[in-house]
């Protein structure tokens, strides 16, 4: 692992333990057993730290999502995308504690979102196709991605917390997600 390595990955433990706004440059650097000199010499200050972080974050979240196999049907399309995205955190639960912390923070630029959003954009084909062939409901894709995205973010905060977990509850909730999204 390089410095730069070594920093980011110093810097989401630190983060998802102290929180984003509790956590200095100089513990991160402390963490990362390097000064403070080499820590800004590759992130000027922690704003371009975080979002290097996040920019990271959602390049790996984009690597677990499976080529959509548009031969398939919808559903089929959409069962393996939301499971690939519940499973990819529940794998890296870091990822998903620093991700919630920055879900609306004024610290993630619009450059940043933009490649975030990007990671997303065969779901929002995805639903477009289904909406167009009238199996998922007429709504706005936003709106739908909101429902999907919120039904993400509420399952991991449950499974995270959990002890016992069912085998099923994962398929559970994406029949339930589907249901919820499907004419």
């Amino acid at each position: 692992m390089n410095k730069k390595e070594n920093i980011l990955k110093s810097a989401l433990m630190l983060l998802v333990e102290k929180g984003v706004h509790n956590t200095p440059m100089s513990a991160i650097a402390k963490n990362a057993g390097t000064g403070m000199g080499t820590i800004y010499n590759y992130f000027p200050n922690k704003d371009v730290l975080i979002n290097e972080l996040y920019v990271n974050i959602k390049e790996k979240e984009n690597s677990a999502f499976p080529d959509f196999d548009y031969r398939k049907p919808i559903k089929t399309q959409f069962e393996n995308y939301y499971q690939s995205i519940i499973f990819f955190f529940i794998e890296h639960p870091a990822y998903f504690q620093f991700m919630e912390q920055l879900h609306a923070s004024p610290i993630i630029t619009s450059e940043s979102k933009a490649k975030g959003i990007a990671v997303v954009n065969p779901v929002f084909d995805l639903l477009k196709k289904g909406k167009d062939e009238r199996i998922i409901k007429n709504l706005e894709i936003t709106e739908l991605i909101q429902f999907i995205g919120g039904s993400v973010l509420s399952y991991l905060r449950w499974y995270l917390i959990q002890e016992n977990i069912d085998s099923t509850s994962v398929q559970n909730q994406t029949n339930m997600v589907w249901d919820g999204i499907k004419t």
